[in-house]
């Protein structure tokens, strides 16, 4: 039997993140706080296949720049060695808010499948989205969900399995920042301080 996968679902507030989480887990969950904060923390087991897979879900945040701490919550949680995928869970009715926090997951390296939830909330107001020239320009996949009703729960599930089995597949894109940034973060990315920093974080 294959071991147990780690996956976490990361996302803005008010995305829908609990309710697929719910949706997933089902009565296989267990509340409790994080160790010495009164932050709120919920994993849950559930099965796809012959693979048991636990999940997390984090505090819902805007990014992972650690301001708060909510944001360090998810931040350590997601670059944690133990971590073999991560849902992002968009609100498919507001893209332009949610995607931001989708760069920085994708920066991390860690294998992203995101999770388009309330689309019937986005279909209902007339937006459609893409989800093959999505998936090309993030370099990760995309599934449509409905967490209330557990609509494309299983695909995702399915989705974020694969990928943290086979972590080598994982392509992100490679996010450009103009001509003045570039070079710059290149050069920063190869410096050996940076290296061994992100060695002793064990980031990919």
């Amino acid at each position: 039997m294959s071991r147990r996968l780690r996956i976490v679902l990361a996302g803005n507030p008010n995305s829908g993140k609990t309710t697929l989480f719910n949706a997933m887990t089902g009565a296989r969950q267990r509340v409790g706080n994080y160790p010495g904060v009164t932050v709120e923390r919920r994993e849950g087991t559930c099965r796809v296949g012959d693979v048991e897979v636990e999940v997390v879900d984090l505090p819902g945040t805007y990014s992972l720049t650690a301001y708060s701490l909510e944001e360090r919550i998810a931040r350590d949680a997601v670059i944690g060695p133990d971590v073999d995928a991560v849902i992002d869970v968009v609100d498919a009715s507001n893209l332009d808010r949610n995607l931001y926090l989708t760069t920085q997951l994708l920066e991390i390296g860690k294998p992203v499948v995101l999770a388009l939830n309330l689309s019937d909330v986005a279909r209902a107001n007339g937006v459609e989205i893409d989800l093959g020239r999505l998936t090309a320009l993030v370099g990760a996949p995309a599934v449509e969900t409905v967490g209330h009703r557990g609509r494309g729960v299983p695909e995702l599930l399915q989705a974020a399995v694969n990928l943290a089995r086979r972590p080598g597949e994982f392509r992100p894109a490679r996010l450009r920042y103009g001509a003045d940034l570039d070079p710059e973060l290149d050069a920063l990315a190869d410096r050996p301080d940076t290296v061994a920093a992100a060695a002793a974080l064990q980031l990919p």
